[in-house]
């Protein structure tokens, strides 16, 4: 029977994901940075998956054990995009997690006769934004260090597949939501939740995302087609919202009113550019567009869930969430 190592196994993508392959047949093997962290989530054991300890630090031999009978990786984990990096040296930090450590796990799985390498990258290999749908043939535009780390993760793959002949898939996702998830997409529930009004009522951009159970669906698509090989696929849900858009959908899954108002952009960016968040204020009116066709034309991929229902269920995850008032968040 196949075996998978997922790294990043208790994180919001790589827990789902274990279930997912678990469900499906196959034995799991995940590996996390500290074991003792997974004490939150229940007795792994019972879960049926096997677990090791893994991260950009574990010594070769380390390494070698959590790679052994192992036929695939899924290598999720990751130093993300975060908004205020107090690195002195961000892209130092970035490549040191997320290119020089993925390279090592690839070589690693090679030589311990692993068959398929699969790299959960990032559409900031592509940009930042676009006048249409990025699509794996675009040239690479990484902007900022996260992006870069992972573009330069991509390359050192492919020098590894043609040093080893590890097959090697690349997966490049948009922003992801779902249950249990954290960052913006959380911040935008509280303030829905609370009431806020938000000055976004006039734009009028196009954004892609990628709902978690879809997205788990393509990397297991990706875990056991053959035809995958050598494939770099851009993930999405396929249904291209507007940031209010988004903010309406949430609302109404929520069952709250979305409290939006117009503002000129001109205002908006001027704002922005005063507060130092041009960054954020180009995220929440600019484009960035995914053309997902190809995983679908050579896989037969499509997303199994709808963009209501990835609204509707982390909406619902989100309701039962305990106050976050006198009540420690689970």
């Amino acid at each position: 029977m196949t075996r998978v190592v997922v790294t990043g196994a208790n994180g919001f993508v790589g827990s789902a994901l274990c279930r997912r392959l678990h469900s499906s047949g196959l034995l799991v093997r995940g590996a996390v940075r500290d074991r003792a962290k997974l004490s939150q989530h229940g007795d792994p054991e019972s879960k049926g998956l096997e677990w090791v300890v893994l991260h950009d630090q574990s010594p070769e031999g380390e390494t070698r054990h959590a790679l052994q009978q192992v036929s695939a990786v899924v290598h999720l984990a990751a130093r993300v995009h975060v908004m205020a990096d107090n690195a002195v040296d961000p892209l130092r930090e970035f490549r040191r997690v997320n290119t020089d450590w993925t390279e090592r796990l690839a070589l690693s799985a090679a030589l311990q006769g692993v068959r398929r390498f699969v790299y959960l990258s990032s559409i900031k290999v592509n940009g930042e934004s676009n006048a249409r749908p990025f699509t794996e043939q675009d040239l690479p535009n990484p902007q900022d260090p996260y992006g870069i780390s992972k573009w330069e993760a991509e390359q050192a793959l492919a020098r590894v597949s043609s040093q080893t002949g590890l097959e090697i898939v690349v997966i490049r996702s948009p922003l992801v939501y779902g249950p249990g998830v954290g960052g913006n997409v959380l911040q935008l529930l509280h303030i829905i939740r609370r009431g806020i009004p938000l000055p976004l009522a006039s734009v009028h951009n196009h954004r892609s995302l990628i709902y978690l159970g879809n997205l788990v669906d393509a990397l297991a698509c990706c875990v056991k087609d053959v035809r995958a090989a050598g494939q770099t696929y851009l993930v999405s849900d396929g249904a291209d919202l507007s940031t209010p858009e988004l903010i309406r959908r949430f609302a109404k899954a929520l069952e709250l009113p979305a409290r939006l108002w117009p503002v000129p952009l001109s205002v908006l960016r001027w704002i922005g550019s005063v507060a130092g968040k041009q960054a954020m204020i180009d995220r929440l009116l600019g484009s960035l567009q995914v053309d997902s066709s190809k995983i679908g034309n050579e896989l037969d991929w499509c997303p199994p869930y709808s963009v209501y229902q990835g609204f509707s269920e982390t909406a619902a995850w989100y309701r039962g969430r305990p106050s976050q008032i006198g009540q420690v968040p689970r």
